[in-house]
């Protein structure tokens, strides 16, 4: 051994050499904490649902003690009016989700944003809609936790996979007639197109 490391001159030998874990900030601990309560709320809701099947009530409408706007309570205390406006929130929410999927191909923020809102519409009448967005609340706090490197790669790999989509589909299909010319002049520049 070296004289170096036996003798008490050294100065790395009471230093640790490994790496101190990275504290987090303050934004990283609340997105932990609100994706913990949104994953609490999912098992509650899973857990209730639970309960209804064994039961044998497959009620798949939002209770009335679990509302918390007063005019939908009242709106709940006559069956007719209660009739109407379920049929009018599972109308608003498919006209949503429809024109969600109609603008979708459309450039600009079309289709996922009315999708989701389609189903905060259905999720404020229908369990299983306010299920499925509870779910995608807890998988959007799950992103939220990720690094700020992790989150770039998933937002280049889901721009490039959007981009191949829409290459194979015009590569199958040819340029839709609605692209403006410039943008068309510069699509057939394209390998294939």
């Amino acid at each position: 051994m070296s004289a170096g490391v036996e003798g008490s001159d050294a100065v790395d030998a009471d230093r640790l050499t490994g790496t101190m874990p990275r504290r987090k900030s303050e934004r990283e601990r609340t997105a932990e904490q609100e994706l913990v309560e949104a994953q609490q709320e999912l098992a509650a809701a899973r857990q209730d649902r639970d309960q209804h099947h064994q039961h044998h009530d497959h009620h798949v409408f939002v209770e009335p003690q679990e509302d918390r706007w007063r005019w939908r309570r009242k709106i709940r205390q006559y069956p007719r009016r209660l009739a109407v406006y379920r049929v009018a929130v599972g109308i608003a929410g498919l006209l949503m989700i429809c024109l969600g999927f109609v603008s979708g191909p459309i450039p600009g923020p079309g289709g996922i944003p009315l999708v989701l809102l389609g189903l905060a519409i259905w999720s404020s009448e229908f369990k299983w809609a306010h299920r499925l967005m509870l779910q995608f609340k807890v998988q959007l706090r799950r992103f939220q936790t990720w690094s700020r490197r992790k989150q770039v790669l998933f937002w280049a790999a889901f721009v490039a996979t959007c981009g191949l989509l829409g290459f194979t589909f015009m590569l199958l299909t040819g340029i839709p007639g609605w692209v403006p010319p410039p943008v068309e002049m510069l699509l057939q520049r394209l390998p294939g197109l």
